[in-house]
């Protein structure tokens, strides 16, 4: 996002989160009061979208995951190999604040997330989601992420697409 007005960091505890608004209240309390600890716990990464340096226009968060390999759809899960589960990253939740909404944000932080996820030195077979309802699970399929066949509402997207991309 080199050249936008937002800048994506770790996120600072040192930052105001008090006020952040994305309108989901789920998204909202998690930043507001849970992110910190799990930080601290080391079971999530939290990404922010900076404007002018100092409000968090948006964030998302990264934990490392697992699919089954029955989970997946019968033509990905052939050409793995046969481990009970494949490693994944996960985007646990994904918030733009409403103000910043409607201006293509959510879709350049997938692509951050997806790009984080790529370039760890520590091998993932894929970024997974669980969309919240089924217009976020429109919204990541919109970015080329596949359902699982027997949870519509989680997601996958693998990232060998990202490196072919480079």
């Amino acid at each position: 996002m080199s050249g936008a007005p937002f800048r994506v960091a770790l996120l600072d505890t040192a930052l105001d989160r008090s006020t952040f608004s994305s309108g989901t209240e789920a998204l909202d309390r998690y930043f507001q009061q849970q992110v910190t600890q799990d930080v601290r716990r080391r079971v999530t990464s939290c990404f922010v979208a900076l404007h002018q340096e100092s409000c968090i226009a948006a964030y998302y968060t990264l934990a490392s995951a697992s699919i089954l390999l029955s989970d997946l759809p019968a033509s990905v899960g052939k050409k793995l190999p046969r481990y009970p589960s494949v490693p994944a990253v996960r985007m646990g939740r994904l918030a733009v604040a409403t103000r910043f909404q409607g201006q293509g944000l959510g879709g350049a932080l997938l692509g951050d997330a997806l790009a984080r996820a790529a370039r760890a030195e520590i091998s993932a077979y894929a970024l997974v989601v669980d969309a919240l309802d089924a217009s976020a699970a429109a919204f990541y399929r919109h970015h080329g992420f596949i359902a699982l066949p027997r949870a519509s509402l989680t997601l996958f997207l693998p990232l060998s697409v990202c490196k072919a991309l480079e």
